[in-house]
């Protein structure tokens, strides 16, 4: 699965998803794009998915018209500093993963 991390999401977390192809927006170069064109940008790139903090995008877009699928984890304080405890969570959601679905991790 071609994976895109988005800028706000830890980076470090692309070493750990090491069974899939995973860039970030940063590496990319696309700091900046507004959520709308990054997913369009993405999608015409071939990614089938962005990981991010941005709990905005679920209210920006209309989910049931998405270019790409969206994985939200939702950030707590600190989240940046622990990345670890994130990756089995988004293991599982990437197994799981339908086309242009939103699903949202949270903490349990």
């Amino acid at each position: 699965m071609k994976v895109l991390l988005d800028e706000n999401f830890p980076h470090t977390v692309r070493r750990m998803l090491a069974a899939h192809d995973v860039s970030t927006v940063t590496y990319l170069r696309w700091n900046g794009l507004r959520n709308g064109e990054l997913l369009r940008k993405a999608a015409a790139d071939g990614f089938d998915v962005l990981i991010t903090l941005d709990t905005g995008i679920e209210h920006q877009h209309n989910l049931k018209h998405l270019p790409i699928s969206i994985i939200l984890r939702e950030p707590r304080k600190q989240e940046r500093e622990d990345v670890a405890r994130l990756v089995p969570a988004l293991l599982d959601a990437l197994v799981a993963l339908a086309p242009r679905a939103f699903v949202k991790l949270s903490e349990k």
